[in-house]
């Protein structure tokens, strides 16, 4: 079930977290399949997990470990995906779904990766459904950054809830190759090409549409509140 809240970009509280008597931001639950019908925004998490290397010309690039999705899903089966990723359920923060998250669906347990998780921003859009119903999403963006001096087999994804085929660690051409053939849930590619702008390898410079992407990487949903 996923929480509705007043204002939604407000405080995301829960009945459970509160003290009794307190205003509370949150109003009820909805079934996530259920917000694109209400127009509700849903919010999720989204994490890359990269290693740091250098290439054959002495510049720094990244390998990003990258999944497939289990030919099973309802949704986008088949299409790759972010390293670790799934929707927040009410009750629960963003960073602490994401370390649920990175055990259920990649097989790494908490005491690896939650000192490493680095919160690195959001991305806000709206998705239009093949119904034509235009669904706001939010997704708290973080990465794990594994240097070169680090054993990166602890970081090493393996499937386990069996909603991932197969995890494969990509060069960064090979990444950029499969986002422009479309191969990447499409949310899954704006959380990719956000980690390139930050780490600098789309540029104004190299990328004509720098500030088309760019802004609209960070949709407005043109309302504060649900309720006054």
């Amino acid at each position: 079930m996923y929480p509705i809240y007043a204002d939604p970009f407000g405080v995301h509280d829960h009945p459970d977290q509160v003290k009794a008597g307190s205003p509370l931001n949150y109003v009820f639950e909805m079934e996530r399949s259920a917000c694109a019908l209400f127009g509700v925004i849903t919010y999720g998490v989204h994490m890359t997990i990269y290693e740091e290397d250098i290439d054959e010309r002495g510049r720094k690039t990244v390998r990003v470990w990258v999944p497939t999705r289990a030919l099973t899903k309802p949704t986008w089966p088949g299409y790759l995906d972010n390293t670790v990723a799934g929707g927040i359920p009410s009750g629960m923060s963003p960073f602490e779904s994401l370390v649920k998250e990175c055990m259920e669906e990649a097989s790494l347990p908490d005491e690896v990766v939650r000192d490493r998780i680095m919160a690195t921003g959001a991305i806000s859009y709206f998705f239009r459904s093949p119904k034509g119903w235009l669904q706001p999403e939010i997704e708290y963006v973080y990465d794990i950054a594994v240097p070169r001096d680090v054993d990166a087999s602890l970081f090493q994804p393996r499937p386990l809830d069996g909603e991932v085929e197969i995890f494969e660690l990509m060069t960064q051409d090979q990444v950029l190759e499969k986002l422009r053939a479309g191969q990447f849930k499409p949310n899954c590619g704006m959380v990719l090409i956000d980690l390139f702008i930050r780490l600098g390898f789309i540029t104004p410079d190299n990328e004509p549409d720098y500030m088309k992407i760019l802004t609209r990487l960070h949709t407005s949903f043109d309302y504060s509140k649900w309720k006054q």
